[in-house]
């Protein structure tokens, strides 16, 4: 057996004494449960531990594994720089890792690193690990902006990899649960936090990996957690293994979840294999999204999907309603894939003859022209949901308390420029945050003055 055992294990600095020094008291469960997963790891006697870090170098649409022969960090950030480290990586399976990724499509390997010193997400579970195995070899991987179906396939090519090289590895998933527990946390309070923490010991204690694959990427977004991209990876590397599941500890001292799950592979089970029912659900939802289509949100997709295939631009089809084609409004179009944004453009004004041109025009910009991202190709279409916002007429306010996060959108100018942020955005939670960001957009600085107007939408969704 390739993968000897995995385990979920959180981040918090403050678990370090000489970072956290009292406040280690606030966390002792979280420490004693570290210090059995440490004592259990080196029982095992691996050959390498394979850490998955939200901390480490990370990009959209690549899998970045840490390169060279080894790589050293400290915690002098957190206060602490006599806390440092030094370990070895397993460049064989790096390597390998990064062969059978290539061969499965995914985009995985070890261009790009921007910094090789250790991230605390590494160093965290390292400092329990060394105390009991010294000579730890590891090999570190970053996160992906990809969806759960690619992070889950990725972790299915590290047990192969592994398995292909005679590798016995432990594989260790570092990430922190919701930071929206309290109003006194790090990101304040969300109600999706809690949630997220309930639905996350219960996998935890199960091993129910299908229904940590299914949990909404908004959502989790919402929750603020930085684990799930790690555990789903977690759940590949055990593809078609029956697991004894079981947590281990659950903390929430300071508004931050931090859970520690054990996963141990009993035998073979051809019911774990989860990539084909994930795909199936996938596409099960894609196309009850689409059957639901309203004719805003059908226009935007027919638009953008012509313009890809062909670079053709459609005429406004017959048969719209006559609030398409019979009104004038500022229209936004936002696209996402896998629960992230994935282009949006729109006019604060009407710009066009009629919201169904407007939804024309700014549908091909957004899959095209957002220079945040490169434009739509056409293997993505089949994947990729829309939003469209028709804006109504905005009207001047006095003072910040008259707007409302998830009631009003907000445009924010002055001579330097005008910036617009829409209404009930996921992670926008207050007026300060909504008016930041719309500064932010116009290129206006923090402290001059503005004026402010709110406007409403209707979002078909």
């Amino acid at each position: 057996m390739s993968v000897l055992a995995a385990f979920a294990v959180p981040h918090p600095p403050l678990i370090i004494p000489e970072v956290g020094g009292a406040q280690t008291e606030e966390v002792a469960e979280t420490i004693k449960a570290y210090e059995a997963v440490a004592k259990e790891i080196h029982s095992l006697n691996p050959d390498t531990v394979v850490i998955t870090s939200p901390h480490s170098v990370m990009y959209m649409d690549y899998f970045h594994i840490s390169p060279g022969s080894s790589a050293s960090g400290s915690f002098s950030r957190f206060n602490a720089p006599k806390v440092k480290f030094s370990t070895e990586y397993d460049q064989l399976l790096v390597d390998e890792i990064s062969r059978e990724a290539r061969n499965s499509g995914i985009p995985a390997g070890t261009k790009g690193e921007r910094d090789r010193s250790l991230d605390h997400a590494t160093m965290i579970p390292l400092y329990f690990l060394k105390r009991e195995m010294p000579d730890t070899q590891i090999v570190r991987i970053g996160l992906s902006g990809l969806s759960s179906l690619v992070h889950y396939r990725f972790g299915i090519c590290i047990q192969k990899a592994a398995k292909r090289l005679g590798r016995r590895i432990v594989f260790i998933a570092s990430g922190d649960l919701s930071h929206k527990l309290s109003s006194q946390g790090p990101y304040g309070f969300s109600s999706d936090g809690p949630v997220y923490d309930s639905m996350i010991r219960d996998i935890f204690s199960s091993g129910d990996f299908l229904r940590l694959l299914r949990i909404p990427e908004q959502f989790c977004e919402s929750a603020a957690e930085c684990g799930q991209k790690s555990f789903q990876i977690m759940a590949g590397a055990l593809d078609g293994m029956a697991v004894d599941a079981s947590l281990l500890s659950y903390e929430c001292p300071f508004g931050v979840g931090y859970g520690i799950g054990r996963f141990m592979p009993l035998h073979p089970d051809d019911s774990r294999h989860l990539e084909l029912e994930l795909e199936r659900s996938i596409n099960d939802r894609m196309k009850r999204i689409r059957d639901a289509e309203d004719q805003f949100v059908h226009l935007a997709r027919l638009a953008v999907e012509t313009f890809v295939k062909s670079e053709r631009r459609i005429a406004v089809p017959e048969g719209l309603g006559p609030e398409l084609v019979n009104h004038m409004a500022g229209v936004f179009v936002s696209i996402h894939k896998d629960g992230n944004l994935r282009g949006c453009i729109g006019t604060i004004d009407a710009t066009r003859a009629s919201v169904a041109e407007e939804i024309i025009s700014n549908g091909i910009s957004a899959a095209s022209r957002d220079n945040r991202f490169d434009p739509i190709r056409q293997g993505e279409l089949d994947n990729l949901e829309y939003n469209v916002d028709v804006l109504g007429p905005h009207e001047k306010v006095t003072d910040k308390s008259q707007l409302d996060v998830k009631r009003y959108g907000v445009i924010v100018q002055n001579f330097h420029g005008r910036g617009l942020l829409l209404p009930d955005l996921a992670g926008v939670d207050t007026v300060d945050q909504q008016i930041a960001i719309a500064r932010q957009k116009a290129g206006i600085d923090e402290g001059e003055p503005v004026e402010l107007f709110r406007f409403q939408v209707t979002r078909h969704t």
